[in-house]
């Protein structure tokens, strides 16, 4: 599980693909929740996230959406910069 970035105590990590289902997603942990979210949107897939942080994973995907699709479909991954 990759480590993509991490911002305000949120950490995103991207699961190897062939160990994962469509559609492509990442998952945004803090210390007490972990959610997945679609790359289309950046909408919450399933679980509990808090709204202030769903906020800025959304902002983090659709700043980066190409970058993360990119890692999704070629698996190489890479750090990508925090938000600021």
């Amino acid at each position: 599980m990759p480590t993509i970035s991490s911002f305000y105590g949120i950490i995103i990590v991207m699961y190897l693909r062939d160990k994962e289902h469509n559609p492509p997603h990442i998952h945004a942990i803090t210390q007490d929740f972990e959610a997945p979210f679609q790359l289309s949107d950046g909408e919450i897939m399933e679980g509990y996230f808090p709204l202030k942080a769903q906020s800025m994973v959304k902002e983090f995907i659709a700043k980066y959406r190409t970058e993360l699709e990119e890692m999704w479909e070629t698996e190489n991954y890479r750090k990508l910069p925090p938000l600021n």
